[in-house]
C-alpha cells in the first residue's frame, strides 16, 4: 500500500479533503489491480478519516485482493447501484466529504449526475494534474516493466520488417506482428498497430488496410505492447527495394532531428526545448510545415500521459521521466517518415529503452 500512503501524504499538501479515482490507469497505479471494467464503476475513495476504499464489481473482488489491495472493499452485483452503496458506506462512517476530487478528463456526465444526486452538498474539483504529477516520475519497478515492454516493441518492429514482401497488404503484415507477439505472451497492444505503405505514410495516424507493398514504397511501423500494465511505443520507417533522393533526404532530416533532440536532453532542461531543437532542424532543411505534431508524449501505464513534449512546455526534465521522441515529416504524394524512441530520463541523460536500429534500411 506504499502508493496509497504516498497519496495520503499528498492530500494535505494539495489541500485536498478527499478523492474518488476512477480511471483505469490511476486505479491500477494506486491499487495494483489492473482491469478494464467496461461500463461498470470501479474507483478508489481516499481521505484522512478512514481506510481507503476500493469500489468494484463483485466478480473482481478476489482478483483485487490477490493483487495486494489491503484497504476496504465495497463490491456490488450488477443489479445494485454502486453509487447508492457508496453513499451508505460513507454516511454510516460519517465520512461524507464537503469536497471530493475527481478526474475531469475521465468522469462522465452520467457519473457526475450520480455524485450530485447522492451527495448534493458535496462540491467537486479536478485532481487530474495532481494524479499526473504523482505518476510522472517512474520508480525502479516501473523502469524495469517499461524496459521489458520496449524490448517487445523492438521485437514487433523486427517481425514486421522481416514480413515485408511485394504484394503483401498492410493488414497481413500487421496480423503477423500481433500473432507473433501473442506467442510471446502479449495479450494487448498499447494502441492500434500501424503498418502504412506508400502515400499513406504521409498520414501521421493513418489506418492500415488492403494497400499492398510495392517497390519504391516507404513502409512505416508504429506499435507498442502492454506488459504487466505498462506501455511501449516505437516507430520505424524503411524503404522497399528502392528510394528516391527526396525520400532519402526526408529520412536523414528526421533522423538528424531526433538525434539532436536526444543529445539536447539534460536534467533541468525545459521539456519544450527538445521540441524546439528538433523543429528548428527540420525547418532549416525546408520541411517545417510538414512536421505537424508535437515531439512526443509521456508514457507509462497510459501510452499517452504526462508530460506532453510540446514546444511550450516549460517544466524541467527530471530523473525518472519516461517519454517518446518522435519527429516526423509527412508530404502528400511523396510519403512520410517518423522515427520514434521511448526513453527514460536519468541523472546521466537519456537512456533509450527502444533500441531497434534506425539507420536507413532499404530492403
Amino acid at each position: 500500500m506504499t502508493r496509497v500512503n504516498k497519496l495520503l501524504d499528498r492530500l494535505q499538501e494539495w489541500n485536498q479533503e478527499s478523492m474518488f479515482i476512477t480511471s483505469k490507469a490511476n486505479v491500477y497505479y494506486i491499487s495494483n489491480h489492473y482491469t478494464d471494467p467496461h461500463e461498470r464503476l470501479i474507483g478508489i475513495f481516499i481521505d484522512k478519516l478512514g481506510e481507503p476504499l476500493l469500489i468494484l464489481p463483485a466478480m473482481e473482488k478476489d482478483t483485487a485482493i490477490a493483487s495486494g489491495w489491503q484497504g476496504d472493499i465495497l463490491s456490488y452485483a450488477d443489479h445494485e447501484n454502486p453509487w447508492e452503496l457508496f453513499y451508505h458506506y460513507l454516511n454510516k462512517s460519517k465520512r461524507i466529504p464537503n469536497t471530493i476530487g475527481i478526474e475531469h478528463d475521465h468522469f462522465t456526465i452520467e457519473r457526475f449526475e450520480q455524485i450530485k444526486a447522492f451527495f448534493p452538498e458535496t462540491t467537486t474539483n479536478d485532481v487530474k494534474e495532481h494524479l499526473a504529477n504523482l505518476r510522472v516520475i517512474k520508480d525502479e519497478k516501473e523502469y524495469h516493466l517499461l524496459k521489458q515492454a520496449a524490448n517487445l516493441a523492438d521485437l514487433g518492429v523486427e517481425i514486421g520488417i522481416k514480413a515485408i514482401e511485394e504484394g503483401k497488404t498492410e493488414l497481413e503484415i500487421l496480423a503477423t506482428i500481433e500473432y507473433e507477439l501473442k506467442k510471446q505472451g502479449i495479450r494487448e497492444m498499447s494502441f492500434a498497430t500501424m503498418v502504412l505503405t506508400g502515400n499513406k505514410t504521409a498520414i501521421p495516424h493513418g489506418t492500415p488496410g488492403l494497400d499492398t507493398i510495392k517497390p519504391g514504397d516507404l513502409v512505416l511501423f508504429d506499435l507498442g505492447v502492454v506488459f504487466e500494465g505498462y506501455c511501449s511505443d516505437i516507430t520505424r520507417t524503411v524503404a522497399y527495394k528502392q528510394i528516391n533522393d527526396q525520400q532519402k533526404d526526408i529520412y536523414q532530416t528526421v533522423l538528424s532531428a531526433q538525434k539532436a533532440a536526444i543529445s539536447h536532453a539534460k536534467l533541468q532542461q525545459p521539456i519544450g526545448s527538445l521540441d524546439q531543437v528538433a523543429r528548428k532542424h527540420i525547418t532549416d532543411k525546408g520541411y517545417g510545415e510538414y512536421f505537424t505534431h508535437r515531439l512526443g508524449h509521456g508514457i507509462g501505464i497510459d501510452v499517452h500521459e504526462f508530460p506532453s513534449m510540446t514546444s511550450t512546455n516549460s517544466l524541467p526534465l527530471l530523473p525518472g521521466m519516461s517519454f517518446t521522441i518522435e519527429p516526423g515529416i509527412y508530404i502528400p504524394e511523396i510519403g512520410g517518415v517518423r522515427i520514434e524512441d521511448q526513453v527514460l530520463m536519468t541523472d546521466g541523460g537519456i537512456e533509450l529503452l527502444t533500441k531497434y536500429p534506425k539507420e536507413l534500411q532499404i530492403l
